[in-house]
């Protein structure tokens, strides 16, 4: 019999493998090891009874000529979705699967199921599946799903994991789930067989548990056929129908299988590893991996019983009770990449690669030392699909309209397919999901990155092999890094600028005075046969991120922040997205987009938000009006009649393009929509001195009265045309250039010399977010997400409620107000010098109403500021009144520390320093 003993000594024995040859892994062929079967711990699957000659026989039932939405995979996502549907009333649902439900990845999963993740969308996901599986589904069809609730441990080995497991603990009192931080000695209690020897401690959560995935997949069918969805089973989808509307427009017409097509105007690819092929045959790209991930499954052990399942992030190995056994598996730092992805693959497994899976096992024997003379039973090594991020892919491709993705789930499927596939069914519903999803939505990746197979391969790799690290507010990808440039890059190199990396765009995070530290090409951590690289500046100055302390260089950007309050700094911000909105019905489109009135004389410049039709934020950004011109420029298309120009956040530029494109679409607008973001650098320099100093490079009159507030003008600086416009994202005097890709060196180089003698500095993001902040200027995605209402964050007056004009997400702002807001944005400032960074618990009157949103500290006022939104636990509408008569504290890592709350920015509340009064 096979021992996990042996397998390390076996696996030790090997010689190692030679390097790989080329930019990335190889296929690695299978070794041999110990002896063991290859099969699932599950006491049912539904495998049993079937084989090739039931798929030969065709579907397990007739197709349907028509359908309202077909969903492509039976597994857990496309389950949950089917049956979301069902739920929220679509009739003409079908799920169509290739071979048999769960034949794909889901068959073999380790079904776990962790309630704390440190997200606050993730957590009311998992809680959503939680209810789903546990209770919902029994409740509904009389049929248990195989949902056990044993518990979960996580395992601390230093003090910054024990940190962690703190904010998470703080985390989830906001949302009401149970955990409990435990000293070694209560652990070893809890766990007998455990060694608590080397722990810091662990986070106990009592309602964790364990899934089925054929109890639960099976019961969801079951579910949604009540309801009157239908699922086919043996059934391949061979091709996706497009059709092009008279805008041209690319929309989805039908599905084609073997066995005959579906009309339908709406396609959900839920094919998990096989997700990428089903894109192909639409026309849109996928971007995942698959990957070979395993685990092993051991013979009984005595006391194990009713133990709780276990994460023991710093082994990176996770051990999940099987009855009176335990799967034992976790991520290893080189992971074989399935590079052929079969077809024909169906409640399959691989052979276990005992070389890739023996780091593993010193792991799990050092945590629970019986294992070591412990057999093993089975061996589990299936496919999984990976992404870059580590995030889903869902959300309405931006190639085609009506093709949905549901996929891409990095073996989290299981846990998170109950809370996505509600998300994805009011999606294709409701045109919105009902929480905030830009995580996982498809459009957070610009569109050149869906497509960049090194991006790809990288990045998907790192975020496998780091799933376990500790996740640090500040910490930065290593991997398809210097994708995307701007004109300054090689210019803020030499100058000692530390860069953080944003969907592809390099943008200045800090600037580091011992001079350059550039990111090199990606070396795998050593994986592969790869030369890890040495002496490292980049790496090493991310690790000193790795805190939730300050970082070492906190002082640093101290210098950088109070530099633009007390004389200028110059950011480089040309990662922006740059947009141009021209045609016929121009106007149309910016009354019926912008939530602000933006039809304002040519000049003008207007802050604004972009709504969805439930009143959320899909977008802040600035919008400036163009006179029109019928010669084009490097700054402006040729057009006639009204024309805008749009800056955005570069880290959202393509869910902004998306989200203008989809209302362009929807109202038949008959406009044109311009990409210009690579065409353009831009840098804004801010602060008391940036009048002084900009007067010298361009050729105007810089006053008040000749270049008030929030208005632009084509200027030259140094000679080369510019568009300058009077605006601040750091409450400050100060202007943004707006610069041709050739101009921006020597334009730059100018402003540098000018500001020499008034104190000027190069500052990067970190300082913007707590200059930002300190101000109570918002971040978009932070503070303002799409299920957050410019009501609720205090941005009302940037809503043209006052006048008749009707816009996208009015109807549900008036209502909003005419019931009163349920919910508010509250600023926050805390006297302790303590860091935080948002996922803090807020209390008010000793109870907990909400959670920190962003968090940092506020160089000028000397204080750390946090913004976050409160609730009435009462229920009732959340006043002024409210706000102002609570006492606050804010929890940090299960510490609280008093807090007060502010109803305006505690710094310059009076807005004198953006007009230039100081």
């Amino acid at each position: 019999m096979a021992s996990l003993s042996r397998a390390l000594r076996v696996a030790a024995a090997r010689p190692r493998q030679s390097p790989t040859q080329g930019l990335g892994p190889c296929h690695l062929s299978s070794a041999s090891g110990p002896t063991a079967e290859k099969s699932v711990p599950y006491q049912r699957t539904l495998k049993e009874g079937q084989g090739t000659s039931v798929v030969a026989q065709g579907p397990s039932r007739p197709l349907p000529s028509t359908a309202n939405v077909v969903v492509i995979g039976g597994g857990s996502l496309g389950c949950q979705t089917l049956y979301h549907l069902a739920k929220l009333g679509m009739s003409g649902a079908v799920l169509l699967e290739r071979e048999r439900l769960t034949s794909g990845t889901t068959w073999h999963t380790a079904g776990l199921l962790w309630q704390l993740r440190p997200s606050d969308v993730e957590v009311e996901l998992l809680a959503h599946t939680r209810r789903v599986v546990s209770r919902e589904l029994e409740e509904e069809t009389g049929l248990h799903t195989g949902w056990i609730q044993n518990g979960g441990l996580f395992i601390a080995s230093n003090r910054q994991r024990l940190d962690e497991y703190k904010r998470l603990m703080s985390l989830g009192k906001a949302y009401g789930v149970e955990s409990h931080v435990l000293s070694p000695a209560e652990t070893k209690a809890l766990y007998p067989l455990m060694n608590v020897d080397d722990l810091y401690g662990t986070l106990y959560v009592p309602h964790d548990g364990t899934m089925d995935p054929a109890g639960t997949c099976s019961t969801l069918a079951r579910a949604a056929a009540a309801r009157g969805a239908q699922v086919i089973e043996n059934c391949a989808v061979t091709g996706i129908r497009v059709w092009t509307d008279d805008f041209g427009v690319r929309r989805v017409a039908g599905v084609e299988t073997q066995h005959g097509s579906i009309q339908t105007p709406c396609v959900v690819n839920c094919a998990g590893v096989w997700a990428s092929a089903v894109g192909r045959m639409a026309g849109v790209k996928v971007p995942l991996v698959a990957m070979h991930h395993a685990y092993v499954v051991t013979e009984r052990i005595e006391g194990i019983q009713n133990m709780p399942n276990v994460r023991d992030h710093d082994a990176s190995v996770y051990l999940r009770l099987q009855g009176d056994a335990l799967s034992v598996g976790g991520y290893e730092a080189n992971p074989i990449f399935w590079e052929e992805v079969s077809d024909k693959f169906a409640f399959g497994l691989f052979d276990l690669d005992w070389e890739v899976f023996t780091q593993h096992i010193e792991g799990a024997i050092n945590r629970v030392p019986v294992l070591e003379k412990t057999g093993i039973k089975s061996t589990v090594c299936g496919p999984e699909s990976f992404t870059p991020d580590h995030k889903p892919l869902m959300g309405e491709a931006p190639e085609l309209r009506g093709f949905f993705l549901g996929c891409g789930f990095n073996s989290a499927g299981m846990m998170l397919g109950g809370g996505c596939g509600q998300e994805l069914a009011h999606w294709i519903i409701h045109g919105r999901p009902e929480k905030d999803m830009y995580g996982y939505d498809i459009r957070r990746f610009h569109h050149s990155l869906t497509d960049h197979p090194r991006w790809i391969r990288e990045r998907s790799h790192e975020s496998y092999a780091k799933n376990y690290s500790v996740v640090f507010p500040h910490d930065e990808p290593l991997a398809g890094r210097n994708v995307r440039r701007d004109p300054l890059h090689e210019e803020l190199l030499g100058q000692g600028c530390v860069f953080q990396e944003r969907h592809g765009w390099e943008r200045p995070g800090w600037f580091h005075p011992q001079g350059p530290a550039p990111v090199l090409e990606y070396d795998y951590y050593g994986a592969y046969g790869s030369h890890a690289h040495e002496d490292y500046a980049y790496r090493r100055l991310l690790a000193d991120e790795y805190t939730f302390d300050f970082p070492p260089h906190q002082d640093t950007i101290k210098k950088e922040c109070l530099a633009c309050r007390g004389a200028a700094a110059v950011f480089d911000m040309s990662y922006f997205g740059k947009f141009y909105l021209v045609g016929p019905d121009a106007r149309k489109a910016a009354d019926w987009l912008f939530s602000a009135d933006v039809s304002r004389p040519p000049g003008s410049t207007v802050y604004t938000c972009m709504l969805n039709h439930r009143g959320g934020t899909e977008s802040d950004l600035t919008v400036s009006r163009l006179a029109p011109s019928h010669q084009a420029s490097p700054l402006a298309p040729a057009f006639e009649g009204d024309g805008y120009y749009l800056a955005v956040g570069g880290a959202v530029a393509q869910h902004n393009w998306s989200h203008i494109t989809t209302v362009l679409q929807d109202q038949k607008f008959q406009c044109q929509l311009i990409d210009s973001s690579e065409d353009l650098g831009m840098v804004s320099i801010q602060g008391p001195a940036s009048r002084a100093i900009l007067q010298e490079v361009l050729d105007a009159d810089l006053s008040n009265e000749a270049f008030p507030f929030s208005t632009h003008k084509l200027l030259r600086a140094a000679g080369h045309l510019v568009r300058a416009m009077r605006l601040s994202f750091v409450g400050e005097l100060g202007w943004e250039l707006h610069i041709p890709k050739a101009s921006c060196v020597p334009v730059y180089r100018a402003v540098m010399a000018a500001g020499a003698k008034h104190g000027l500095v190069n500052a990067g993001y970190r300082a913007i977010d707590s200059l930002s902040i300190e101000k109570g200027y918002r971040h978009w995605h932070a503070d303002l997400r799409p299920d957050d209402s410019p009501l609720e964050a205090g941005l009302a007056f940037t809503c043209k409620l006052k006048s008749p004009v009707p816009f996208l997400g009015r109807e549900a702002l008036e209502q909003q107000r005419a019931a009163g807001l349920r919910r508010r944005l509250v600023c926050f400032t805390v006297e302790d010098k303590v860091p935080m960074f948002g996922l803090e618990a807020i209390w008010r009157n000793g109870q907990v109403v909400g959670h920190v949103r962003r968090a940092d500290f506020g160089f000028a006022i000397d204080k750390t500021i946090a913004y976050g939104y409160i609730r009435d636990p009462s229920g009732g509408p959340v006043s002024l009144d409210f706000v102002k008569s609570g006492d606050y504290a804010l929890e940090r890592m299960g510490v609280t520390y008093g807090a007060r709350a502010h109803l305006k920015s505690p710094f310059d509340p009076d807005n004198k320093r953006v007009k230039g009064t100081y």
